[in-house]
């Protein structure tokens, strides 16, 4: 007698005709160019092709997968079929739902999950048969590795085969078609919060919740979700911006999966992509997480991959496996390589870098704190000197403030303080001093959190942006700013201490273009007596204070200064430094304004002539300091009877200031009084002593 055969235990999916998701979106928003290529592939008659939607976590690639399966599923002339491809177990079972939706029999069912016989072929028999055309879509393929695994992926004339997936790698995805799915453009990114909430705020007011969200599609719809749910005490979009400025960004932005349908990792941004995490770990990448664990101390903007490229790495992870770590976090769409002001960098964005720091194990964060402060660290400049615009240089800015805001210890904060202070000196040294400024003054009240006021290196960084005020022509403000930081490290660390000596040494530049040239030459001799003292005769920052002696003191007691010994101080820069040293190059720029001063204009010209030949050379023709020389060889030419040609070099000098400082800086004004003065034949050189 025949036996029945026995009735089939449930193991797949409830249903494959059905998108398996939290919340499908409202409006599908921005997405048109890849939605209008995937309604073309589901149009008649196509058939035989895959395509792989890739990107982050939650950048709401299975929203758009949701989307087209909606629209076919809606359209009586193809099936719709959906399959969770997240796991080996949801992949088999799904497939085989699929079968028998596409009419296997049970026998042929329960022989394939009991391994008589090949599932994949079963499944895909069934569908190269099938009397409709379909679109089957397989979410969340993290693991391509399980696809591969008895051929799960293949092509039929019979239908269009679409993937979602965090995996960015084209050899997972042999002869399909890739599609990055990104974050959103602000607008739209507002519109998503708009949909779900729309009474909570303006468009605008969207937007910039939107840019704090880093406009990602998951967090958007969370940050709506919260929103629109409240009942008791309902916030607007700016107090939920305000609040996002906290310390529990992350878990605020998860508290609006509470209206989600399911409890799902993959619907919270503090947990989508620790399942990635887990993955590095379960296939022996440890390092791999290391390393967006150290990313993750920097911040959500490009970082120059050769900072990455260094021995310091060794603390976190084994610098021989970095390009192994990177390679996976690249694979997996946590990161991407993009070029940035001539460099090769990785970015990742802002909500994982926060989530992974939010969830970083505590005993880990020392260690990654003083790596990457060490590596940010090697990266600038050890002893910044002038030289031409760096655009490079920059970017190491936002890196330097987001470790200032993570680091929690005081000795590390103190250290990146010192970094972050060294990288706006050599901002400031390449004519940047917009972002010197910004620099020195974001990183000073970051770090005063937890080294207080008076901490050598806050003082040191607030005396920066003293230094850097004056060059914007902000004079007032630096006054103010480098005489109080000058008079508390005078304080606390004495006259001659190279931190007080420094500050007055700004202090006297700023003085003298005030009009306080008695009390500016008061300190910067007293800068030369603390810096011979306390550095010596021959260092640097004692000769550059000495050249300025020859700017600032009139030509009655230049010539007297020092026994008459000043005026050979070039020579002796030259012997101490080299010819070529910024110090050498600048004190004899300063020694031809003072031979400029004592009527010597032949050997004042040639002496600038060179110096101008020099910087520009080495700087290019607009830094400040260039101009500065042309300015001085333009009154040179001008007093050996070259009017036509001392016009036209200032010309150029005053042009390229309003272009660079603006046309109200000081420095401009003064130029364009000084060309004003050629051309309207007032101006005379000065007279020299006894003439």
């Amino acid at each position: 007698m025949q036996q029945k055969a026995a009735p089939l235990a449930r193991s797949g999916p409830d249903s494959v005709r059905r998108p398996a998701v939290g919340r499908p979106p409202v409006v599908l928003r921005d997405r048109s160019e890849v939605m209008e290529r995937l309604r073309v592939s589901v149009g008649a008659g196509r058939g035989g092709e895959v395509y792989v939607l890739y990107g982050m976590g939650g950048s709401g690639k299975t929203a758009v997968a949701c989307t087209l399966f909606q629209e076919v599923a809606g359209d009586q002339g193809r099936v719709a079929l959906w399959v969770n491809a997240a796991d080996r177990a949801s992949l088999r079972g799904g497939m085989l739902a699929v079968a028998a939706d596409r009419g296997a029999a049970d026998g042929e069912l329960l022989a394939a999950r009991n391994g008589l016989r090949p599932a994949a072929d079963l499944v895909w028999t069934y569908l190269d048969r099938s009397a409709e055309p379909w679109l089957l879509v397989l979410d969340n393929a993290d693991e391509p590795e399980i696809l591969g695994d008895g051929s799960w992926l293949r092509t039929s004339p019979r239908g269009i085969v679409v993937v979602t997936t965090r995996r960015a790698a084209a050899r997972w995805w042999p002869g399909a078609e890739l599609q990055h799915i990104g974050v959103l453009p602000r607008e739209d990114a507002a519109l998503v919060l708009r949909d779900l909430a729309p009474h909570s705020g303006t468009t605008e007011q969207a937007a910039r919740v939107a840019d704090r969200l880093g406009r990602l599609p998951l967090a958007l719809t969370l940050a709506g979700g919260f929103l629109s749910h409240q009942v008791l005490d309902p916030w607007t979009m700016d107090a939920y911006g305000h609040h996002l400025d906290g310390d529990e960004r992350v878990q605020l932005i998860d508290r609006g999966a509470d209206a989600l349908s399911e409890a799902d990792p993959r619907h919270l941004v503090g947990l989508t992509w620790q399942l990635t995490l887990d993955a590095f770990e379960a296939r022996g990448l440890p390092e791999a997480a290391a390393l967006l664990r150290l990313l993750a101390r920097f911040a959500a903007e490009p970082l120059p991959l050769a900072l990455l490229n260094h021995a310091d790495i060794g603390a976190v992870l084994p610098r021989a496996r970095t390009e192994t770590a990177l390679r996976a976090l690249l694979d997996q769409s946590l990161s991407e390589l993009v070029d940035a002001a001539g460099a090769r960098c990785v970015q990742s964005h802002g909500i994982l870098l926060d989530s992974v720091s939010a969830a970083t194990p505590v005993d880990l964060v020392p260690a990654l704190d003083t790596t990457a402060v060490r590596l940010l660290d090697a990266a600038v400049p050890a002893v910044p000197d002038a030289g031409p615009h760096d655009p490079r240089l920059r970017l190491l800015v936002p890196h330097a403030l987001a470790l200032l805001r993570r680091v929690g210890e005081p000795s590390a904060t103190a250290d990146a303080l010192a970094v972050a202070t060294r990288l706006s000196v050599a901002l400031h040294r390449t004519g940047d001093y917009l972002s010197a400024w910004e620099t020195s003054r974001t990183a000073a009240d970051l770090a005063r959190r937890l080294l207080g006021a008076d901490h050598r290196t806050v003082l040191a960084a607030r005396s920066r942006v003293g230094r850097a005020l004056f060059r914007l022509g902000r004079y007032a403000e630096a006054e103010v700013a480098l005489r109080a930081v000058r008079d508390a490290q005078e304080h606390l660390f004495g006259a001659d201490d190279p931190d007080t000596t420094d500050s007055g040494y700004g202090l006297q530049l700023v003085l003298a273009n005030l009009g306080g040239r008695e009390e500016s030459v008061a300190l910067l001799r007293a800068t030369v007596a603390g810096r011979r003292a306390t550095l010596g005769p021959a260092h640097p920052l004692t000769l550059r204070a000495r050249a300025s002696l020859l700017e600032m003191l009139p030509a009655t007691e230049v010539v007297a200064e020092e026994g008459g010994a000043l005026l050979d101080l070039p020579s002796e820069c030259e012997r101490h430094l080299g010819p070529d040293h910024t110090v050498t190059v600048g004190a004899r720029h300063n020694h031809a304004w003072a031979l400029y001063l004592l009527g010597r204009y032949d050997e004042s010209d040639r002496e600038i002539r060179r110096v101008a030949e020099t910087y520009v050379r080495r700087f290019g023709p607009e830094h400040p300091v260039v101009l500065a020389a042309r300015q001085l060889l333009s009154r040179t030419r001008t007093a050996l009877g070259h009017l036509e040609e001392g016009v036209a070099l200032m010309t150029d000098v005053v042009e390229r200031r309003e272009r660079g400082l603006g046309s109200e800086h000081p420095f401009t004004v003064a130029g364009r009084r000084l060309l004003d003065e050629y051309r309207s034949g007032r101006w005379r050189p000065p007279r020299p002593p006894g003439g």
